[in-house]
């Protein structure tokens, strides 16, 4: 799925051309003997995340630049040696949105964060520099205070979650509200990356609602399930007749 008007970052020819030329190692120091770059991204799990940076610290090459693709957790909450690592998180560059928050820690060197910035500019993305570390990053808080906002509105009754996607539909041209955005994401991502928040603040405003964790219970994730806010493969909001309900 793609946003109206966008084009994917990458081809799809160039895609599955790039697709052949992945090694898959079941030895991870195989993997990172010569690896200059290196992402985690991993399920946002913090001590999950602690244990495979510990791993990768260890087999990576000295001069290597470590990041990870967490939506939300501070490099420097991961690892505490953060000169050469730092956030590298990526939106949805297969539809198009080809933007990448970049943030390192008071630690960090500016040299790791200019070879990530350049990094980020040769894969066809745009860099978006954070400059102080913030849970979320950047314009990832922007979208996480649209989707906290419409999550709240659908937990409480007020608006059904598909009038909300109507309404955003409409107003910005794209083809998915935030309900269908989170379906693709995973609801269960959803909910652990709006528990960072909430471990953050202990604003029990920041608490994703019992009706969010009632869906990831019953395992309805998403598309990955079949079924999330919407069913799939074929989800209500894809319909021609959807913005004429």
């Amino acid at each position: 799925m793609k946003a109206s008007g966008k084009e994917p970052t990458v081809t799809i020819k160039d895609w599955e051309n790039s697709a052949q030329r992945v090694r898959k190692c079941k030895d991870l120091g195989e993997a990172l003997k010569d690896a200059d770059l290196v992402i985690e991204a991993c399920p946002e799990k913090l001590e999950l995340k602690r244990k495979i940076f510990e791993q990768i610290g260890s087999l990576a090459p000295k001069e290597a630049i470590l990041a990870t693709n967490s939506s939300s957790i501070p490099i420097s909450r991961i690892v505490s040696a953060t000169e050469r690592c730092l956030n590298i998180h990526f939106y949805w560059p297969a539809d198009g949105t080809n933007i990448v928050d970049i943030m390192g820690s008071t630690m960090t060197t500016a040299k790791a964060i200019e070879k990530a910035q350049e990094w980020v500019r040769s894969i066809g993305c745009i860099p978006l520099m954070v400059r102080k570390e913030i849970v979320g990053f950047g314009f990832n808080r922007v979208w996480r205070a649209v989707k906290r906002e419409c999550l709240y509105l659908w937990a409480e009754g007020y608006i059904d979650y598909r009038d909300i996607d109507r309404g955003w539909m409409v107003s910005y041209g794209m083809d998915r509200g935030p309900f269908g955005l989170m379906d693709e994401v995973g609801l269960d991502v959803t909910y652990d990356i709006e528990m960072v928040y909430y471990n953050e603040s202990k604003d029990p405003r920041d608490l994703p609602s019992k009706a969010l964790k009632d869906k990831v219970d019953r395992n309805e994730l998403g598309i990955k399930k079949g079924i999330g806010f919407y069913r799939y493969p074929n989800p209500a909001n894809r319909t021609p007749n959807f913005l004429k309900a």
